[in-house]
């Protein structure tokens, strides 16, 4: 009955089904394990954010370069305020407005980006209020650069003169001439009350949809993993009936274990209908002569 799986081509759907169901299980348990990862990155950095509320500020060059560590630690600064950007597109308690950006020349000649608050409607210079003058020191909480298009940040382009899209060196370096930081600090408290900007957890830490793409490619592997099984039994189990059937007469079973067309399945089961036909009538033609 199962010799016709030591055909040519049920070796060939074997070795596959073998490779195929390792593998889909292998790349599901990959995705589960990159969705687990940004869960855990999420937690850590939801904890980091919480204790980075107690910590001291400390110096900024303590907290450079920028990253998963030191993103939202209290940093502190001292320079005097010069060129001022609008931020449009910005929420704020699911309320769209705009941040107010200014940047602060330090002592070393580099200008640090300061988001000195948020403010709603759309953005304009005119409400945006003016930096304070002299020489300041100031307290905020460390970010990284933005990349448009990520992490909530929205990718706008063809901007008025004197907004910009992003807070990143590489999006302000066109727009100002100062030697900028590769990082940027939210004020604890809103400038010139302004509402405080309060910091984001940096790239690949959050549960964006990146995370919850993995968790949905999970899904999708072993449903494959599922189908390639499905799809094996099926093969089989229509293989059985062919056999069965062959074995009855109901279909013409080549040399190779394969069966013959659909044609020539109904042809000889149409001639074995005639035939049957046929023996009825002689019957019936023999029993109707008189004895």
């Amino acid at each position: 009955m199962y010799r016709f799986l030591l055909t040519p081509r049920w070796w060939g759907i074997n070795v596959f089904v073998l490779l195929a169901i390792p593998f889909c299980v292998f790349m599901g348990s990959w995705q589960l394990s990159r969705f687990e990862d940004r869960v855990e990155t999420h937690r850590v950095a939801e904890e980091q954010a919480d204790s980075a509320k107690r910590e001291a500020a400390r110096p900024l060059d303590q907290l450079l370069p920028v990253d998963k560590e030191t993103s939202g630690k209290p940093a502190t600064v001292t320079g005097r305020y010069g060129t001022q950007l609008l931020v449009p597109e910005r929420k704020l308690d699911d309320r769209l407005g705009y941040y107010v950006l200014t940047l602060l020349r330090t002592d070393d000649g580099r200008s640090l980006p300061v988001v000195r608050g948020w403010l709603p409607g759309t953005a304009d210079p005119a409400k945006a209020p003016a930096a304070p003058t002299g020489e300041v020191t100031v307290t905020g909480y460390l970010q990284a650069s933005e990349t448009p298009g990520s992490n909530g940040v929205p990718a706008l382009g063809g901007l008025p003169e004197g907004q910009t899209g992003a807070i990143s060196a590489a999006s302000l370096v066109n727009l100002v001439r100062d030697d900028l930081y590769d990082a940027w600090i939210t004020l604890e408290e809103g400038d010139s009350g302004m509402a405080a900007v309060p910091a984001t957890a940096p790239n690949d830490t959050g549960l964006d949809l990146k995370a919850f793409q993995n968790l949905g490619y999970t899904g999708e592997w072993f449903v494959f993993a599922g189908f390639v099984v499905f799809m094996w039994f099926r093969l089989l189990r229509r293989e059985l009936e062919f056999v069965r059937d062959a074995r009855l007469g109901l279909v013409q079973e080549d040399a190779d274990g394969t069966h013959g067309e659909d044609g020539s399945d109904r042809t000889d089961e149409g001639n074995s209908t005639a035939g049957a036909a046929e023996m009825s009538a002689r019957e019936a033609g023999r029993q109707s002569e008189p004895a």
